[in-house]
């Protein structure tokens, strides 16, 4: 299985926090794709089915590289 570089994950991670961040303040029907988008991503990129999962193991992998 390919593995996305870290610095990639560490990207996806900072963007769905920031866009989970600001999803109380926003009104835009955009930022739910955006949302919904890097969450795809995040899933694709790790290989699971489920954003918390993805979450878990992008920040994993973010930490083995450090």
């Amino acid at each position: 299985m390919l593995m996305a570089h870290p610095a990639f994950l560490r990207e996806l991670v900072q963007r769905y926090e920031t866009l989970l961040s600001k999803g109380t303040t926003s009104s835009r029907p955009q930022h739910q794709r955006e949302l919904d988008d890097v969450s795809y991503t995040l899933c694709v990129s790790t290989g699971t089915r489920s954003v918390e999962h993805a979450l878990a193991l992008a920040r994993e992998r973010i930490t083995a590289a450090s």
